[in-house]
């Protein structure tokens, strides 16, 4: 029976997906095993190390699908390692070739060989997310490039910026990911063959020769150095995964509060049932968005666990290693549930524009004081100005009324610009920077 959320029947699809979990499930992780077993008996039959025909009759008979659970999972409970016992099950499978199985490895090559194995086709789907994410988002930002929202500075309306403005900082941050994605793959694709101690001393001469081949029978990167005890490439890929995740969540943090019924700006795609409440008929929860606050929440604390791990002792730790098994598939998991959440949620965000604009001038004028200071800074310097504008503002917010007909009454103000200039300069459309240039500069980067 299922005991977490990651493969529970009730929330695996809220917090992973289908294709996520089979790389990380038993019997995948049983078949990579066996996949790096029957290349190392390849790679050295191909090199003389084995006999070339053991090394096909292993290839040949190995099957990950016939191995016995049961007796696999006791025998594992008693060495404290599945290796042992697979190697034992999959030799009485290849017959007499079966005692070139295995030949000259450790525990920990098999299992380490494997899990980058694993992570290469976790990451190939955490790409295809970023790069769907990133189109959703470049689209987004194009469609509301210039639908001004009031920009917020500690939950406090600040300026106008546009929400295409708001999209492009997000789909910025995916970017950024799709690059450190790119960057950490030669780091962290890093086949593991090293011996008992990470010499090789097994293999005499050969040792480094048959490393070579088999990183070429798995497609992966052969390594300078053994890595058994240094774990920086497989922290690297899961705080990866919290940096993509910390994005998520922050994107997730703003739709929430944006959905709130006081600002209600945006809302998550309409689906029948979705978000509602046992008790409270008119309830529309962000449901989407607090998964991803969760998981970006969860991953962050594998992440951690994953750089705890990195402190090992000598040449073969005794416990970290044993954290990444922890770690590292429940980060994949709850990043792919993650991603997979930010697309439904993006592609189908509900936006009141009219509601944005509304927000935008419920302090009638006074977002755009910056502007007004600025705009008499030339005829009565910087200073004198605010305080004129501190003034006129401190007046709407005590009396009501529009910061232009306060400031309309300012004789220093009137002096020196008239009822157009200030309604021109308190209008929140006319000051937005260059918000919209950022957006073409974000979304431009993919024509």
């Amino acid at each position: 029976m299922a005991a977490t959320v990651l493969d529970s029947a009730l929330f695996r699809d809220s917090f992973g997906t289908p294709a996520i979990r089979g790389i990380f499930e038993d019997a995948a992780l049983l078949a990579r095993y066996t996949e790096v077993e029957v290349a190392l008996a390849r790679a050295q039959g191909r090199l003389g190390v084995i006999p070339a025909q053991a090394a096909k009759d292993i290839a040949a008979k190995c099957d990950a699908s016939r191995l016995d659970m049961e007796r696999l999972k006791k025998e594992t409970e008693v060495v404290g390692y599945p290796i042992l016992p697979l190697a034992r099950q999959l030799a009485a499978q290849c017959g007499d070739a079966g005692k070139f199985l295995h030949w000259g490895a450790t525990t920990q090559d098999i299992m380490d060989s494997a899990v980058v194995l694993q992570v290469r086709d976790a990451l190939a789907l955490i790409e295809k997310d970023i790069a769907e994410l990133q189109s959703i988002l470049a689209q987004q930002a194009r469609r509301y490039r210039d639908t001004p929202m009031a920009g917020r500075t500690h939950l406090q309306q600040a300026l106008p910026v546009t929400f295409g403005y708001k999209l492009a900082i997000w789909l910025a941050m995916l970017d950024r990911h799709a690059e450190r994605l790119q960057q950490l793959k030669p780091r962290v694709l890093v086949g593991q063959f090293a011996g008992a101690a990470g010499t090789l001393a097994s293999l005499g001469e050969r040792g480094m020769e048959v490393q070579k081949a088999l990183c070429e029978e798995l497609k992966l990167a052969q390594p300078a150095a053994t890595w058994h005890a240094a774990r920086d490439g497989l922290a690297e890929a899961v705080n990866f995964l919290g940096l993509v995740t910390g994005s998520l969540g922050k994107i997730a943090f703003d739709v929430m509060l944006m959905a709130s019924t006081e600002i209600a700006e945006v809302a998550e795609p309409f689906v029948h049932g979705r978000g509602g409440s046992s008790t409270m008929p008119q309830k529309r929860n962000p449901i989407s968005s607090e998964l991803i606050l969760a998981a970006a929440k969860a991953v962050r604390q594998q992440a951690g666990l994953m750089l705890d791990a990195l402190v090992q002792d000598f040449e073969r730790a005794t416990g970290p290693w044993h954290a990444e098994w922890i770690a590292l598939p429940e980060a994949f998991i709850l990043t792919g549930g993650a991603l997979h959440q930010a697309k439904f949620m993006l592609a189908g965000l509900i936006v009141d524009e009219a509601r944005m604009r509304t927000n935008l001038d419920m302090t009638h004028g006074l977002i755009v004081a910056e502007a007004v200071m600025m705009g008499l800074a030339p005829h009565l310097g910087r200073n004198e100005a605010h305080d004129v504008v501190y003034d006129a503002c401190r007046a709407v917010a005590e009396k009501g009324g529009r910061l232009a007909d306060a400031l309309g009454k300012v004789p220093e103000v009137s002096k020196h610009l008239d009822r157009a200039a200030l309604d021109k300069l308190t209008d929140p459309a006319n000051y937005l920077g260059a918000a919209q240039e950022m957006v073409d500069r974000v979304v431009g980067k993919r024509a």
